[in-house]
């Protein structure tokens, strides 16, 4: 396990925040940061103890002044994360945490891969569903063949944002299953409507079935006339999972092992059932899990798994304006190049 001392934290938003809070969580003290607003990087730096002239409008001033320290992490809308994650491993930072979605365009994304392999920093992405506890307890159930094979995912809520929510789902089925997505399939909301981080974002809503490798379905069911809730069904050849994410609640139904040999049409015979609870999620633990692995070099989000949930939103973009037709991942073409508007 590296030993950390120093952060470096580029964006004090939100996230920007939480980060902070899990690194101080790991004993890690926050030495520099920079963010364009004069009120952030006052609020952040006088919460985390950041002298102040460590406290930067940008991130090259950043560095000449202060080095990289031991993690960097970006925490700036989607549109910069390209140059803030390469301009860390050009200052030599050995491991950097970025927000997700990793970029704007799969393009940058292999871009920015590819600049922290020749640096030899190692690159995470904050896709924290696996350290969640209602995805370790899915997991478990999954794992223990209770359910048989995982057919299907499905995700119902609010207008949440395929960049800004539902890129985390296609991490998590990659994490349950261990597939990858192959090819997706999207119907969009047709008028925009407004992104709460700015009017230059735009932010897709509607529906979208993702199949992957192994023939495994995610469905999305995020248009932009639901305003509540967050809910996801999981299906599987004995049973379902349901979980209310919100209220930390999940039902799992499994059906009997004497009429597992019945075939699925028989989708009424008895089953056992029991409900559980689980914490709900906030942001900084989740994360303080994301940076921990990053810390102990292995278990985290890397590069990879965020280029492979770009080309999935990129691919659904390219569905929608094609009527829903499913596009392989495998065959973006000129939409690799794509940039988007996800913040």
């Amino acid at each position: 396990m590296a030993e950390w001392r120093e952060a470096v934290l580029v964006g004090a938003g939100r996230m920007g925040r939480s980060h902070a809070e899990a690194l101080a969580g790991m004993g890690v003290r926050l030495a520099a940061l920079c963010d364009p607003r004069a009120e952030a990087r006052q609020a952040v730096g006088d919460a985390f103890d950041v002298p102040p002239d460590r406290r930067f409008a940008d991130s090259e001033s950043l560095y000449r002044a202060a080095g990289p320290g031991d993690v960097v992490v970006v925490a700036t809308t989607a549109d910069s994360h390209r140059v803030e994650v390469e301009r860390a491993a050009a200052a030599g930072a050995p491991a950097i945490l970025c927000e997700k979605p990793l970029a704007t365009s799969v393009a940058d994304c292999e871009a920015m891969i590819r600049a922290c392999a020749d640096a030899g920093a190692m690159l995470a992405v904050n896709h924290q569903m696996r350290f969640m506890d209602q995805y370790r307890e899915v997991k478990a159930v999954l794992d223990s063949g209770a359910l048989g094979r995982l057919a299907s995912m499905t995700v119902v809520g609010g207008c949440f944002g395929l960049a800004m929510n539902g890129s985390h789902y296609v991490e998590a089925l990659m994490y349950l299953t261990g597939d990858r997505p192959a090819a997706a399939g999207a119907w969009f909301t047709g008028d925009p409507f407004p992104n709460p981080r700015g009017p230059q974002f735009f932010d897709q809503a509607g529906e979208v079935r993702i199949v992957t490798d192994g023939g495994r379905r995610l469905n999305l069911v995020i248009g932009a006339d639901q305003g509540h809730g967050m809910t996801v069904t999981y299906a599987g050849a004995y049973g379902h999972i349901f979980c209310d994410e919100l209220a930390g609640e999940m039902i799992v139904t499994e059906r009997l092992p004497e009429h597992r040999v019945q075939p699925p049409t028989r989708y009424g015979m008895p089953v056992r059932r029991h409900a559980r609870r689980f914490p709900v999620a906030d942001n900084v633990t989740p994360t303080r899990a994301v940076l921990e692995a990053l810390r102990a070099g292995s278990g985290f989000p890397d590069g990879e798994t965020g280029r492979t949930v770009v080309a999935t939103l990129a691919a659904c973009w390219a569905s929608a304006e094609c009527d829903g037709r499913a596009i392989r991942l495998d065959a973006l073409g000129p939409v690799r190049e794509r940039r988007f508007p996800w913040a």
